[in-house]
């Protein structure tokens, strides 16, 4: 099986920066680690695409999460690519909208 290619949506890799830049206001090497940690797990779904768990949230989407403490990070997966769709704290309130907005 061909590995997958990772694809991120425009909207995602602004939440990610969102909270880097947060975070780098009092520890920009805790933000630049993260940063690192996120891309990282991003990369190894390549070989492992369902390595997240399904959405207790929405259990009739297709979309999938990875935890990357202290951030949850949403994708599904689709023909040949890995989409990532959002990126967020993982204290914030889950909401649906969040997530279905971005994957049309």
């Amino acid at each position: 099986m061909a590995r997958l290619i990772i694809r991120w949506a425009e909207p995602a890799l602004e939440d990610l920066d969102r909270i880097a830049d947060y975070i780098a206001l009092d520890k920009p090497l805790a933000a630049r680690k993260l940063v690192r940690r996120v891309m990282e797990s991003v990369e190894r779904l390549t070989d492992f695409p369902e390595a997240g768990s399904k959405l207790k949230e929405l259990k009739s989407t297709p979309c999938r999460q990875l935890v990357i403490a202290p951030l949850r990070l949403f994708y599904r997966i689709a023909e040949k690519q890995i989409l990532i769709l959002h990126v967020m704290r993982g204290e914030k309130l889950f909401l649906h909208e969040d997530l279905t907005e971005r994957d049309r």
